[in-house]
């Protein structure tokens, strides 16, 4: 079994490279020499250089190459520009989908592990900015009933949002009994094979206090079935929680959160741990990780970014092989 790990570079205008040189740095030497980055290796040159970064970088285009055993490996990914921390978009974006690519078919080859993408634009992904890279390796892996799931994760606990880079007026829309279903059944499985154990599982409601379970509510019309059919097929899921109390203390009482939307569940998660989390996207044909923050367009250059995210995305991932 491979034990390569690949990190997509990601936005090439961002704190990438800083928090890439911060994890390799932390590293032990045997998790470093199973480390590919899919990348330009020019760009990371020469921001690694900007930043006063010394270390050793190797280009390759291949995983074979083991010749440099204590060199931050690099698979070069061609890419124009003149200011490395000013990449024209059209540019990122060629830049960005290529790079996805070979992480994605060297993922389904099953020549690495999994992938780590550092932080990304969404218009790096979609030219609308409309869909996120869940959605967009969802896509890739040919997924089209939406089972794939946003797992947000630490060793306290886990977050899953239903509907993810919505508009809050589409939500409603958007969630159904069987999509609830779907999801969770998805996120079941999958922390079963991760974790090795069943999950307690919570739910919340999507309106304010429930909607009261008014009958004709989006609580009682379709969560509450929802709850009913995963119960039966012997899930371990709560019964509707309030999500306005649940971040309080009730959290504790759950390995995983469901929530209806994004920011339902990912603003009380990040309050609570800041960067004490990494995104795993489940259900794919193999695991994708990343950081659980932005590209922080200003903190470029400043040497001020947080590696946590990425450094625990590493050390989660090298624990699957």
């Amino acid at each position: 079994m491979t034990d390569k790990i690949v990190i997509v570079a990601g936005d090439p205008n961002s704190i990438n490279s800083e928090i890439i040189f911060k994890t390799w740095k932390n590293l032990d030497k045997r998790t470093k020499n199973k480390i590919y980055i899919i990348g330009n290796f020019k760009l990371i040159s020469q921001q690694f250089k900007k930043l006063k970064y010394k270390i050793n970088l190797y280009k390759t285009n291949n995983l074979i190459d083991s010749s440099e055993l204590n060199s931050l490996k690099v698979l070069d990914i061609p890419l124009k520009f003149n200011n490395p921390f000013n990449v024209p978009q059209a540019e990122a974006y060629r830049y960005l989908r290529k790079s996805l690519i070979i992480a994605h078919k060297l993922s389904k080859d099953k020549k690495i592990i999994g992938f780590i993408n550092c932080p990304i634009n969404k218009k790096l992904i979609s030219k609308k900015g409309n869909i996120g890279i869940t959605e967009y390796l969802a896509s890739m892996c040919k997924i089209k009933d939406g089972s794939e799931v946003m797992f947000i994760h630490n060793k306290k606990l886990s977050v899953v949002p239903i509907t993810t880079h919505l508009d809050i007026k589409n939500i409603a829309k958007k969630i159904t009994t069987n999509l609830i279903v779907k999801k969770v059944n998805t996120l079941n499985k999958f922390y079963k094979k991760i974790f090795k154990k069943r999950p307690k599982i919570g739910i919340l409601g999507l309106n304010p206090h429930n909607a009261e379970l008014r009958k004709n509510s989006e609580e009682v019309l379709i969560i509450n079935p929802a709850i009913k059919r995963l119960k039966l097929s012997g899930i371990n899921i709560s019964e509707l929680l309030v999500a306005d109390t649940v971040f309080i203390k009730n959290y504790k009482k759950f390995d995983v959160l469901v929530g209806m939307y994004h920011d339902q569940v990912l603003g009380p998660f990040k309050t609570l741990f800041n960067f004490d989390a990494i995104n795993v996207t489940l259900g794919l044909d193999y695991t994708r990780l990343s950081p659980d923050h932005g590209p922080a367009y200003d903190l470029i250059g400043k040497n001020k970014s947080n590696y946590f995210s990425l450094f625990k995305c590493v050390k989660f991932l090298n624990k699957l092989r």
